[in-house]
């Protein structure tokens, strides 16, 4: 008897580091686990650091028969019990060789609030022989539930991270080094995977009020993604390049964060935004818009500041609201400090799941093994 977590994506983001973060847990707490994942991934690589019990997979599509086949013959052999899919791929994939296996328990996970796409095979990923929905936040299941899932099968679990890597005090200079800013510098980072639903637009308006206001603030880009190279093109040329500054992906994130003096997120869309959790778990005061789930995290003027989507100067105002009262952004800081750590735990999280895992085996009179 066994679970079986898929996770196919083959970049690292905030839904791998979740579903990474629950195999660990799961683990812990002594289940038979097998993590699918794409093998050469970051988070395969990462799960076998973890030392956890990884089946690689390549799935090249959400039609991709080969690995149907090849899944459902390992659900087989590892008496396959409960199966949770992390992302689209997984779950077309995953179901498909589910029912073939003759699985009988099945979750998914949606962490984007996106509206679910009008199209059959999107309806079918999150209705057809599904057991439960899990949404990352109160603002995802508000989008499932208007795209026609029914509420009760949406069980709201909002993702944690792990503290661990944020106990040990680190150097506050490493960007300051790095990128050779002056010890009065006040650093503004925006960490995040560089794609045209997060706003990166709007920080090229955003750099030019705060130029206008003080040459001291600087924007610290920290992520690669599809539009990468189109925005730093654009930074340059409306020479803006003295006050927003590319660094790429970083993987030392407590060092990062301890290194910035406020952290930005500016998407349009956001299920969550768990990179709002580790900055609060270095302190770091945030200014986000009050977008997805977003509000869930930070609470306006307790945690952080929010500001209405798609408006630059509001952005800016807000960033100078912090460069201008230090107290304030120490104040936010040290709240998103405390509130993070009693209700963003990753142990938190992943209880919740295995206490939905344990009530839908219960239903259908299912054993989930544990190997204690």
């Amino acid at each position: 008897m066994s679970l079986f977590q898929i996770d196919a994506e083959k970049e690292w983001r905030g839904g791998q580091r979740q579903s990474l973060f629950l195999a660990k847990e799961l683990k812990r707490n002594g289940y038979s686990l097998h993590f699918v994942v794409q093998p050469g991934s970051p988070l395969h690589q990462k799960a076998i650091d973890e030392g956890l019990p990884v089946l690689p997979l390549k799935i090249s599509s959400e039609a991709d028969a080969r690995s149907i086949l090849r899944l459902s013959l390992a659900m087989k052999r590892k008496k396959c019990r409960l199966v949770h899919f992390h992302d689209p791929h997984a779950a077309t994939v995953g179901s498909a060789a589910a029912s073939l296996a003759k699985v009988p328990i099945r979750v998914i996970s949606r962490g984007v609030d996106f509206p679910l796409k009008k199209n059959v095979l999107s309806r079918r990923k999150h209705k057809k022989n599904l057991d439960a929905i899990i949404a990352i936040s109160e603002s995802v299941k508000k989008v499932l539930v208007e795209g026609g899932i029914d509420a009760p099968f949406i069980r709201v679990i909002p993702g944690g991270i792990d503290f661990a890597p944020y106990e040990d005090k680190t150097s506050k200079n490493y960007l300051r080094q790095e990128l050779s800013f002056a010890p009065d510098d006040f650093l503004v980072g925006f960490v995040a995977h560089l794609s045209d639903d997060r706003g990166h637009k709007y920080l090229i308006q955003v750099a030019r009020h705060l130029r206008e206001s003080t040459p001291k603030i600087k924007i610290v880009i920290l992520g690669e993604g599809s539009v990468h190279l189109e925005f730093e093109k654009q930074v340059k040329e409306i020479q803006e390049k003295d006050i927003v500054f590319f660094l790429g992906f970083q993987e030392l994130a407590p060092q990062t964060f301890n290194s910035l003096d406020v952290l930005v997120l500016s998407s349009d869309h956001e299920g969550l935004g768990s990179i709002i959790m580790d900055a609060m778990a270095c302190r770091l005061p945030i200014v986000a818009t009050r977008v997805g789930g977003i509000p869930e995290v930070i609470d306006h003027q307790k945690t952080g500041l929010l500001v209405p989507s798609q408006r630059p100067k509001s952005l800016a105002k807000a960033i100078l609201k912090m460069y201008e009262d230090r107290e304030l952004a120490h104040r936010l800081g040290q709240n998103g400090y405390n509130v993070v750590h009693k209700k963003f735990s990753s142990e938190s999280m992943a209880s919740k799941a295995i206490d939905l895992y344990e009530e839908l085996a219960k239903k259908k009179d299912v054993k989930l093994m544990r190997v204690l």
